[in-house]
This record gives C-alpha cells, sequence and structure tokens, in this order.
C-alpha cells in the first residue's frame, strides 16, 4: 500500500502527441491535401495508434495522435518523431513538422515516481 503512486489530481488524459506543421500563405484546402493528409495517413501506421485526429487553418496544420494507455509517453513520441524525419522527403518544400509540447490535458507531463 505504501509504493501505490497516488495523485492529488489523476491524469485522466489520453495518451497524446501532438504534431504540428507551419505552411505560411497557404489556404485550408492546400495544407489539407498537401501537408495534412499525407501526415495523418502515414502517422496512423504506427505501433499502438488508437486514432489521428487532424485539422487544417490557414498556413498551418494540427494532428493528434492518439496512442493506447498501455503505450510509454516517451516511447510513443520517439517513434513519431522517426515517422517525421522519414517522411520530411514527401512534403512540399518549407514544411517541417514539429512535436508539440511534452504536456497532457491537465498541463505538463511529469513521472515523478
Amino acid at each position: 500500500m505504501r509504493h501505490v503512486p497516488i495523485d492529488a489530481i489523476p491524469d485522466l488524459s489520453e495518451n497524446q502527441v501532438i504534431v504540428f506543421a507551419d505552411w505560411e500563405g497557404r489556404s485550408p484546402q492546400e495544407i489539407e491535401d498537401q501537408v495534412t493528409y499525407p501526415l495523418s495517413v502515414n502517422l496512423q501506421g504506427l505501433a499502438g495508434v488508437r486514432s489521428v485526429r487532424a485539422s487544417s487553418m490557414f498556413g498551418f496544420s494540427l494532428i493528434t495522435v492518439i496512442f493506447d494507455d498501455k503505450i510509454d509517453n516517451y516511447f510513443a513520441r520517439t517513434r513519431v518523431l522517426e515517422r517525421l524525419n522519414y517522411l520530411g522527403n514527401i512534403l512540399p518544400a518549407g514544411v517541417t513538422p514539429r512535436l508539440g509540447p511534452d504536456a497532457t490535458g491537465l498541463g505538463w507531463f511529469t513521472s515523478i515516481i
């Protein structure tokens, strides 16, 4: 009982990794066709991915990759980063996808146990 980690505010949010990419001056349709769609389709193939949510805006793409709860957050971020490095060649020139902050729905992710 003494070794069970107890948190005052338990983190019930999903295990997620955020990816974003800028391509300034482009319409949402161009962003969707040339950035968001290729990224979201290729990120779906990662191990442990439950779903991929994507949104395209003026000059900006936001993708949230939801992993199974049993997948470690740092393992998930590593897999996404490896895939992003691989996908750099299929994106238009000047588009560099980046990982979002290491955070959860409750704030900054901390792992102190």
